[in-house]
């Protein structure tokens, strides 16, 4: 990968792995960390990766870096022992909250691969290779994802009528 592709695939898949990270983490600091050093981990192996594996190779990073991030904030939370009580949303009815909810119940793989097929519009095959599962096992975590956000919502349409 040359400089112009190295932009080339900024320009393309910037704003996506934003979303992605940011709908994990729910904080946009960190989510932005990720995503530039993400890009950084790209360029430094841009002889490595061709142009058309960039997309599969940043989401695989960013994945990797989440679950990093995510093992390093769970063991410094558990070092401070003045730690307060992570936040509650609110028990607002609107339809994001519920959803967003419902999301956050699921284990991470299920919302990983949720949010990848239903936000992002990857295919089994690239959440595949991004999570190194192979196709069947994505179909299986995202039919079991959706029927517990299902389960979680289905007092939604009482409420909404």
């Amino acid at each position: 990968m040359d400089r112009k592709e190295y932009n080339i695939a900024v320009n393309e898949y910037s704003g996506r792995l934003f979303r992605y990270v940011v709908k994990c983490l729910r904080n946009p600091e960190d989510s932005n960390d990720i995503v530039q050093e993400s890009f950084e981990k790209l360029w430094k192996n841009r002889k490595k990766v061709p142009l058309n594996k960039a997309k599969s190779w940043l989401f695989t990073t960013a994945h990797n870096m989440l679950i990093n991030h995510t093992r390093k904030h769970r063991a410094l939370l558990m070092e401070d022992q003045n730690c307060p009580e992570p936040m509650t949303m609110n028990n607002s009815f609107e339809l994001r909250d519920l959803i967003e909810q419902a999301l956050e119940g699921l284990p991470e793989i299920q919302r990983q691969i949720i949010l990848l097929r239903d936000l992002e519009g990857y295919n089994y095959k690239e959440i595949g290779e991004i999570l190194h599962l192979n196709e069947s096992q994505v179909k299986v975590y995202l039919f079991r994802g959706r029927q517990k956000v299902k389960v979680k919502l289905e007092g939604l349409s009482v409420l909404v009528a």
